[in-house]
């Protein structure tokens, strides 16, 4: 398995990170639209009111699931991933570096377990990689081991697993969020120690965190106010290899 591979060799550090709209440009829900186009519109209006605090994660799954009309299958997964699998500009290539100077990059995300075990079988993501991610679509027969994200709180519960099982200390744990929904991550992190890196930071985010008195340490792509408009084209001018000399001065400091 992935995680087992990961785990021969020594790890001295870790990026534990949300991935939709932080990683990569899309929502947790966008295979689902694309199987079933007519449900878009009820399916971003969920998770916006999730991203915004306005309902917990489970609710917002528990919609979705009712909305369906039969679960995605991995034929659907595949035909959505063929055709849209993107991620920011050079993602993939710090995954690999990550993965090169022993440091653990886990995805820790409320996007579904399916989508993440399609896309590594299919060589878009580095075996490598951890992964923590919504049970409520996944499918068996996949030797990639997951975490689970049933609800906002487990992003930090997996975190706090994958640190202790590896021997990291949490010095040298950074964790990276664009939403209000990485709130309770960023929270957690701020108690143990954690470096904060806010990625294409969302205004409810930096909302989140100024009411629990949270410090980002730094922000890292295109930084977004109260009312300001998504603009895709310059979060695809942003290259995630920036952020290497960041990680490598949290590491340098412990």
């Amino acid at each position: 398995m992935a995680m087992e591979n990961q785990g021969e060799k020594h790890c001295r550090g870790m990026i534990s990170s949300d991935w939709n709209e932080c990683l990569a440009p899309c929502g947790p829900f966008d295979p689902i639209a694309f199987a079933y186009p007519d449900l878009e519109a009820q399916l971003t209006g969920i998770f916006r009111m999730y991203t915004g605090n306005q309902i917990t994660l489970s609710e917002a799954t528990r919609r979705i699931t009712g909305l369906l009309p039969k679960r995605l299958t991995e034929k659907q997964m595949d035909a959505y991933l063929d055709a849209s699998f993107v991620t920011y500009k050079g993602v993939i290539d710090l995954m690999r570096w990550c993965s090169d100077n022993e440091i653990l990059f886990m995805i820790n995300t409320t996007g579904m377990q399916g989508y993440f075990q399609r896309a590594i079988a299919k060589g878009l993501l580095p075996e490598a990689v951890l992964v923590a991610a919504n049970p409520v679509i996944s499918y068996p027969g996949h030797e990639t081991e997951m975490y689970e994200v049933r609800e906002i709180e487990d992003k930090a519960k997996n975190t706090a697993a994958v640190l202790q099982k590896y021997g990291i200390r949490a010095g040298n744990l950074i964790i990276m969020g664009d939403s209000g929904g990485d709130g309770p991550h960023f929270s957690w992190g701020t108690k143990v120690g954690a470096y904060l890196v806010g990625s294409m930071t969302k205004p409810s985010l930096e909302k989140c965190c100024v009411g629990k008195g949270i410090t980002i340490n730094t922000r890292f792509g295109v930084t977004y106010s109260e009312g300001g408009k998504k603009d895709p084209k310059r979060e695809m001018e942003v290259d995630f290899l920036g952020l290497v000399p960041v990680i490598a001065q949290v590491m340098k400091r412990n």
